[in-house]
């Protein structure tokens, strides 16, 4: 799953040794993502290598990809949100920069592409002028 969001928060980083006596590192951080109703996501990264690499500050906007997991302990259930990846979203391009300009596609209700039809000339005409009812009133075909 993906997420995007501002960095609200970072939490005080955990570590310790595990029984085969290995040191863990795990740190925890809130994003608020944007919109009409934002909502505010806690996650963890594991490892002092990810951590260390997603280089996460407060305030910036980032992506996580992560994966929820809930699990049970004495009879009462826990979830948590274990990202596995942090990037930045591209960056907006400032006055100075071009923009890239649009494709020749533009998307219907349904969320597809459709090639946009290049504009008719004014004296080409469509073959389909003289099928329009002279009538406004009476507009179905049968």
């Amino acid at each position: 799953m993906e997420a995007q969001g501002k960095v609200i928060a970072i939490l005080e980083a955990r570590s310790g040794v595990s029984k085969a006596g290995r040191e863990w590192m795990s740190q925890e951080y809130v994003i608020e993502t944007p919109g009409q109703y934002p909502k505010k996501i806690c996650f963890n990264l594991f490892g002092a290598d990810r951590i260390n690499e997603a280089h996460i500050q407060m305030g910036e906007d980032i992506i996580i990809e992560f994966d929820i997991d809930a699990r049970e302990w004495q009879g009462r259930w826990f979830t948590s949100i274990n990202a596995f990846r942090v990037t930045r979203p591209a960056a907006i391009p400032t006055n100075n920069e071009p923009m890239m300009q649009e494709p020749p596609f533009a998307a219907d209700p349904f969320g597809q592409s459709m090639p946009q039809a290049p504009a008719m000339q004014q004296s080409q005409a469509s073959p389909f002028d003289n099928a329009l009812p002279s009538d406004p009133g009476d507009d179905l075909p049968f």
